[in-house]
């Protein structure tokens, strides 16, 4: 990275998953370095869902960097999940044609419920799969497959955490961290944000916030994608060793069956 800055430039390792991310600053310039990001993070930038796209360069081996702006602020909090600029934004996300149109040429298609269970099961171990509450999920989810096609496709964050969303210190609010982007039935972005952070009798006005009426098909919508993500979240915990946190998870898929 040092090569593409200069050496006056302070370069440290933003954390992460991938290793790929990291914080550059150079007297009063901070910028925050990704490589290989998404070709999608340039509309991203666009249309200000994430902090500004300041610029892009291929290196001779192929890899691409991207420099966004580096600003300061803060993660929400689990309670502010509810706030209205967190709906607006989801909202104007999901209604984005520039998006739409670009990862839809990133992309193959969009993803219908069946193609999501079958990757999600081949995923599951045996120990996983034999749970009473793995059990009970996977009948639920089989049984109502054909009931939750939708024909609204839009493009979906998937990892709608309290963490990937960032408010900075002028109030202007991101939705950040957008590798696992796809083109799906919004209800993958509305059932987890719902289930995790709203308490159930806040729902409809939630909704309404979104700009959407809170039906019975939406509900069964997003039941399924939220137990889906569920079991996916009970294997990963697991493959991390981390069995207080799985434990966690299979609690929480036996209150939502």
């Amino acid at each position: 990275m040092e090569h593409l800055l200069g050496q006056e430039w302070e370069i440290t390792p933003a954390g992460g998953k991938t290793g790929e991310a990291f914080y550059a600053e150079y007297e009063d310039q901070r910028l925050f370095l990704k490589r290989n990001s998404s070709p999608f993070l340039a509309v991203l930038s666009a249309e200000g869902i994430v902090p500004k796209l300041v610029w892009t360069k291929r290196l001779e081996n192929g890899d691409v960097i991207t420099a966004q702006q580096w600003l300061p602020g803060r993660e929400l909090k689990p309670s502010e999940m509810n706030h209205e600029n967190v709906a607006r934004l989801l909202k104007k996300i999901h209604c984005s044609e520039p998006m739409l149109g670009m990862l839809s040429r990133i992309e193959n298609s969009p993803l219908n419920p069946e193609p999501i269970l079958q990757s999600v099961v081949k995923e599951l171990d045996d120990e996983v799969l034999s749970l009473p509450e793995s059990q009970k999920a996977m009948s639920f989810l089989k049984k109502e497959a054909i009931h939750i096609y939708c024909d609204e496709k839009v493009v979906c964050h998937g990892d709608v955490n309290h963490n990937n969303w960032l408010l900075s210190e002028d109030n202007q609010l991101y939705l950040i961290d957008w590798d696992g982007a796809m083109i799906a039935d919004p209800a993958i972005d509305l059932g987890l944000l719902l289930y995790w952070y709203i308490p159930e009798a806040n729902w409809p006005d939630w909704l309404r916030l979104y700009g959407k009426e809170l039906t019975a098909n939406l509900l069964l919508r997003m039941k399924w994608y939220v137990t889906i993500q569920t079991l996916s979240s009970i294997q990963w915990y697991k493959n991390k060793k981390r069995l207080e946190e799985m434990n966690k998870w299979i609690t929480f898929l036996n209150d939502i069956l």
